[in-house]
């Protein structure tokens, strides 16, 4: 199975240095020069992860991030220029799967991006469904659904529930998700959880206030409801 990346950056030749190199990795590669450019392939074409610059002309790829995850779960690999810690916050929390400062290496790039497909399943992952109560998950395909509607998660919200599912009444801490979920390069920013949690919930619960799937243990963390196991 080939991938359907799409890179987003203004400058033509880092573009085609980077489609040239994940071509020879196997990659079905398109590119946008553009937020607004992006978001119009992405639409047409459905890409399985986006390379995504963070400072584009006019629609920053920070606001093209937050306009995907209104309504998908496309794998996005921000990447920037920008190094400080509260910039790769800022970065996760709106959605990005992962974050790559420059200058950085084309096989770290590539590293990367096979990591969240990775997460994302397909042909990396075993044919198992979770059943937990009208809640579904397909491992294998990367689905959710509860009842009869498929709830849509970005890749690093699927893995964070997929661990709280698979072992209902277990409390994980923020840590144990985050490492899980993302891997130990992450483990400094333990706060992204807590957002993806409440992404989640919104997605998954009734009552997102009174949360009855994804429970939080005060003072440790969040595990899955056993009453639903």
């Amino acid at each position: 199975m080939s991938y359907r990346l799409l890179i987003v950056d203004d400058e033509p030749k880092v573009v085609d240095v980077m489609r040239s190199f994940l071509e020879g990795e196997g990659f079905l590669v398109e590119a946008a020069y553009s937020g607004t450019e992006a978001l119009h392939k992405i639409e047409q074409s459905s890409p399985d992860l986006v390379v995504l610059d963070w400072m584009l002309p006019g629609m920053s790829g920070l606001e093209v991030c937050r306009e995907l995850r209104k309504s998908s779960n496309i794998g996005i690999i921000m990447v920037t220029a920008k190094s400080e810690e509260a910039d790769k916050v800022v970065g996760l929390e709106v959605g990005a799967d992962d974050y790559l400062a420059k200058p950085f290496s084309l096989r770290e790039l590539s590293a990367r991006i096979k990591s969240i497909l990775r997460r994302m399943g397909g042909e990396f992952e075993e044919e198992r469904v979770l059943e937990r109560g009208d809640i579904r998950i397909d491992v294998a395909k990367y689905q959710v659904w509860k009842g009869n509607q498929e709830v849509q998660l970005t890749p690093t919200e699927f893995k964070i529930l997929l661990t709280l599912a698979e072992k209902p009444g277990v409390v994980y801490t923020r840590l144990q998700l985050l490492k899980a979920a993302m891997g130990e390069e992450y483990l400094n920013y333990e706060r992204t959880v807590d957002t993806h949690i409440s992404h989640v919930r919104q997605k998954l619960e009734d009552s997102p206030a009174q949360p009855v799937y994804i429970q939080t243990v005060y003072g440790i963390g969040y595990r899955f409801g056993e009453a639903k196991a």
